[in-house]
């Protein structure tokens, strides 16, 4: 029986980002389709969307119509094509608390990136994954102060990190070198919007694509690697 092959996926992405989740849910759909094929080591590193947002943060919605010059229906309307292609991944970006809902609100995100930079390291791609995946929830469904630390320790400690052990790494000016570096070298790189795919260190898929085109583009990269290899 012939194992599966083994590639590297990382990606450069932002949690305040709905095409980032809606990326991720399409990536995993294609991943499905691929098991038994292609089996992915997901790593995850930082790019801010803002990092000029100030700690008070800014709504939504007036946020998307003052950074791309837009309406504020014209805003909403993108919001409304996100929230479809989100369905389209199997993802939500809809709000899920209890009423009154608060505020969509965009927060600055380098606290959240240097916690997942840390758990990558000492934890591992895959609890980095329900990290990202966790920071996603409590930022689009539960509409959470994402850029707060305590609200970061919260996350941490629901997927079993260690509560004082995240909070000595958001104080750990070596994990925030590292997520700067990792900033770095998303330009070093020509990226300048997310999601931001490189397969296997060296093919770059950007943007968030349908299923078929992962399932293309990692089938192809597992063939260069292949005959390269």
């Amino acid at each position: 029986m012939t194992q599966p092959r083994k590639m590297t996926i990382d990606i450069w992405s932002d949690v305040m980002c709905p095409w980032c989740l809606v990326g991720w849910g399409n990536l995993s759909q294609a991943l499905e389709q691929l098991e038994g094929e292609i089996e992915a080591d997901v790593r995850w590193h930082a790019f801010e969307l803002n990092p000029d947002m100030p700690e008070e943060g800014e709504e939504r919605t007036t946020h998307i119509a003052r950074k791309y010059g837009r309406t504020i229906e014209q805003s909403k309307e993108v919001q409304g094509q996100m929230r479809q292609a989100a369905d389209a991944a199997g993802v939500s970006l809809d709000y899920e608390g209890p009423d009154p809902a608060p505020d969509a609100m965009m927060w600055n995100t380098f606290e959240a990136h240097k916690l997942l930079t840390w758990t990558g390291e000492e934890h591992g791609a895959a609890k980095q994954t329900e990290l990202k995946l966790a920071l996603f929830k409590a930022h689009f469904n539960a509409r959470q102060r994402i850029g707060e630390r305590e609200v970061l320790l919260d996350v941490a400690e629901s997927v079993g990190l260690d509560r004082d052990a995240a909070s000595a790494a958001l104080d750990d000016e070596q994990v925030a070198h590292k997520t700067r570096a990792e900033e770095r070298a998303a330009w070093d790189m020509n990226i300048s919007g997310v999601p931001a795919m490189i397969l296997e260190g060296r093919f770059m898929v950007p943007g968030a694509q349908p299923p078929e085109s992962y399932v293309n583009a990692l089938r192809r990269v597992a063939e260069k690697t292949a005959a390269a290899g």
